[in-house]
C-alpha cells in the first residue's frame, strides 16, 4: 500500500476517526477539513489534489445529519454532497490518484429493505421519506464511482458504512446523527440538573453503529485489497433499538431523570441493519463494543 491519504469530508466523528488511524499509521495525510479547502469550489478542489498528490483519496460526506436536519436542511444536504462529491471524484480521475474509496451510507437502500441488507438491495425500492434529499446524493456518488470505473478505468471504490459514532462527533446539536444528538441532551440535561429528557419519534427502530476507528480499519484494508466496482457493507452486524440506545446513554452518563418520547416526531427507517459478509470474509472484525465506544466519547482522554 502507498503511504499517502486525502481524506475529503467535514468535521465530524467520521473525519477524525480516518484522520486520527491514518496519521498513526505512517500514512502522510491530508484533510480537506484541516487545510480550509472548499469542497464545493472546483478550482480549490482541482487545485489541492494535484498539490497533494495522494495515492489514495477517502471521500466522505460534507453534509450529514440525523432526521431533524434533514428536514431542516434538504437543499443543503443534496446540493452540497452532490457537488463536493462531483468535484472530488471527477478532479482524482484526471489527476492518477490510485484508488478512491468512496463513503455511502446506509440510508441508500430502500425503506422496507429485507433485512439484513445485502448490497444486491441497492436500488430496488423507494426510500425512506425523511431522508430522500440526502440519500439521493449518496446514491448519486455510488453511480458516479461506478461509471467513472467503466468509462474511464478509474479504481473508484464504494463502501456502505452504518451510522458512524466516535470522538471529534457532530458540532452542531442540531445537525448532529441520532447518538450524537443523544449524548449531548444527556450532557446538557446533567449540567442542568433536569428530571426528564425528550427524545423523537417512539424508540421502536433500530440501529446499527460503528465506532470511527473500526471504520477506519475497514477503510484501511479496502483500500489494500478490495477493486471491484460493487459497493460493499461496513458494519459489526449488530442493531439497538433507540429505546434500548437511550436507556445504555443514560447508564453511562449516571442520568437519574426520566426519558420520554415524543411520538409526534417521525421514527424514520424502522430497521438498517447491514449485512456485511463480504466484508467479514476479507478478514476485518469491529473491536469496539458499543458501550466501550460510547463512554470514550462521553469521557475522552485527556
Amino acid at each position: 500500500m502507498g503511504r499517502s491519504v486525502l481524506i475529503a469530508g467535514h468535521r465530524d466523528c467520521t473525519e477524525a476517526g480516518l484522520y486520527s488511524y491514518f496519521s498513526t499509521a505512517g500514512f502522510r495525510t491530508v484533510s480537506s477539513v484541516r487545510e480550509g479547502v472548499s469542497l464545493l469550489d472546483r478550482s480549490e478542489v482541482d487545485a489541492f489534489i494535484t498539490a497533494q498528490k495522494p495515492d489514495y483519496i477517502l471521500l466522505a460526506s460534507v453534509r450529514s445529519g440525523g432526521i431533524g436536519a434533514n428536514q431542516q436542511f434538504p437543499a443543503e444536504f443534496i446540493y452540497e454532497n452532490l457537488v463536493a462529491q462531483s468535484n472530488v471524484i471527477d478532479a482524482a480521475c484526471r489527476a492518477g490518484v490510485r484508488k478512491l474509496l468512496y463513503l455511502a451510507a446506509s440510508c441508500v437502500y430502500p425503506k422496507d429493505c429485507q433485512q439484513p441488507m445485502k448490497e444486491d438491495y441497492f436500488q430496488t425500492g423507494r426510500m425512506e421519506p425523511t431522508s430522500v434529499p440526502y440519500s439521493m446524493a449518496k446514491t448519486a456518488g455510488i453511480i458516479m464511482c461506478q461509471a467513472y470505473r467503466r468509462q474511464y478505468g478509474f479504481s473508484a471504490i464504494i463502501g456502505v458504512p452504518a451510522t458512524v459514532y466516535g470522538p471529534g462527533g457532530d458540532e452542531s446539536p442540531k445537525e448532529a446523527h441520532v447518538l450524537g444528538s443523544m449524548m449531548d441532551k444527556f450532557r446538557v440535561a446533567m449540567q442542568a440538573h433536569d428530571a426528564e429528557i425528550t427524545f423523537w419519534g417512539t424508540g421502536a427502530p433500530r440501529r446499527e453503529f460503528i465506532y470511527s476507528k473500526d471504520l477506519a480499519e475497514a477503510c484501511a484494508l479496502l483500500l489494500d485489497v478490495y477493486d471491484q466496482p460493487e459497493m460493499i457493507n461496513i458494519g459489526p452486524g449488530r442493531d439497538i433499538s433507540i429505546m434500548e440506545l437511550a436507556a445504555l446513554v443514560k447508564d453511562v452518563y449516571h442520568f437519574t431523570g426520566d426519558i420520554c418520547w415524543d411520538t409526534s416526531k417521525p421514527d424514520g427507517a424502522l430497521k438498517k441493519l447491514l449485512d456485511s459478509s463480504r466484508l467479514l470474509a476479507l478478514g476485518w472484525r469491529p473491536s469496539t463494543a458499543l458501550r466501550d465506544g460510547i463512554s470514550a466519547c462521553a469521557f475522552p482522554a485527556r
